[in-house]
């Protein structure tokens, strides 16, 4: 039995993910996670299930539109659960899955460790400017 040909910019579902491969898909699902909004969003999301503009104020700094991308990024992923809840006005809830309760924790441990060497980047930043 011969392969059928992948078009070029197909991913083939039965290769290793490789996220330094041009084609992987795991590149645009680390872009999603790892972006500026979607690596917020889901460390917001570790201590439970919020409403959209209680996410928002979370995540200080962005905007309705963009969190609003983000997160159907992320619900598309699998990583964040949407529910709307029928109330007056409608109220929609944001949560993690078990795919987002998975990563969410390893975002957080990246997030204290650069938190933690501010003072280090910021001297670092000093004498690379005096330069």
């Amino acid at each position: 039995m011969s392969a059928v040909p992948q078009p070029e910019n197909e991913v083939d579902p039965t290769l290793e993910a490789d996220v330094f491969s041009r084609n992987c898909s795991s590149r645009e699902i680390l872009q999603n996670v790892t972006s500026r909004w979607g690596l917020l969003a889901l460390v917001a999301l570790l201590d439970g299930e919020l409403r959209f503009n209680a996410l928002r104020r979370r995540v200080d700094g962005v905007s309705e539109r963009m969190l609003s991308v983000t997160l159907q990024s992320l619900e598309r992923d699998g990583y964040v659960h949407r529910e709307m809840l029928q109330a007056i006005p409608p109220r929609v809830e944001y949560s993690l899955t078990d795919m987002g309760r998975a990563v969410a924790p390893q975002l957080r441990g990246l997030i204290d460790l650069v938190e933690g060497q501010v003072p280090a980047v910021s001297e670092a930043r000093g004498e690379y400017d005096a330069r």
